[in-house]
């Protein structure tokens, strides 16, 4: 009778946990559309656009604090413990993440509220879209990573973080050398170098949600640690 007590427990708590990653990967799927919004309208210059990601916003708060819930309620009432703990643990620290890149895209988006009304450079953001593109591609494999407890897939994120760095570092060596020769367009360089800080803090969340992925299927942290394979 225990061992089918156990067992019933145990498929509620797999049950819990699978609404919840579902309800996770939601929440994802609408923050890249917030990223890939938020650069379409800075690189437009579209404020409608612009306007909506901010609206959308609040749908991401409240997705985290749903999420947040259902996770301390899991703990509460299955007691979860080792790779249990860890799965629960993980969707949390992910849940976090993603609020927090949905934060820096609402910061684009201000971004290209301010730009709006300056005319379109004549390199269309080269920089910028390239970053965009590449921190789009590299929170999707994220996702994706976290979706299927893949971990070569979330070691290529880890690693891919520092062509963002460097393709970050590239923008804002060319803005301030766009201010010196043309002061007139100081606050535009500005608020790209702001935008772009942003991308590359979502990058970084994107390399989080890959070492969340390593720490659940191998139960090892490897923030800080300059891992490239774990054991």
């Amino acid at each position: 009778m225990a061992s089918v007590m156990t067992k019933h427990i145990s498929e509620q708590y797999d049950t819990e946990l699978a609404q919840i990653r579902e309800l996770l990967m939601e929440m994802g799927g609408l923050v890249e559309q917030q990223v890939n919004n938020a650069c379409t309208a800075l690189i437009n210059h579209d404020v409608q656009i612009a306007e909506e990601v901010r609206d959308v916003e609040a749908r991401l708060n409240q997705f985290e604090v749903d999420l947040d819930d259902r996770c301390v309620s899991i703990i509460a009432k299955r007691q979860p413990t080792a790779g249990d703990l860890r799965a629960v643990v993980s969707v949390m620290k992910v849940i976090t993440d993603l609020e927090r890149i949905g934060d820096e895209a609402e910061r684009i988006a201000r971004m290209a509220l301010t730009l709006a009304d300056n005319p379109i450079p004549e390199d269309q953001y080269a920089i910028f879209r390239g970053i965009h593109n590449n921190v789009v591609k590299m929170l999707n494999r994220a996702l994706d990573a976290f979706a299927r407890l893949d971990v070569e897939n979330a070691l290529r994120v880890i690693r891919d973080d520092a062509d963002i760095d460097r393709a970050y570092n590239e923008l804002v060596r060319h803005c301030i050398g766009k201010m010196r020769d043309q002061p007139d367009e100081v606050e535009m360089s500005v608020s790209l170098m702001w935008a772009a800080r942003a991308l590359e803090r979502i990058g970084d969340h994107a390399k989080n949600i890959g070492e969340y992925v390593i720490y659940q299927v191998k139960g090892q942290d490897v923030r800080h640690s300059g891992i490239e394979r774990p054991n």
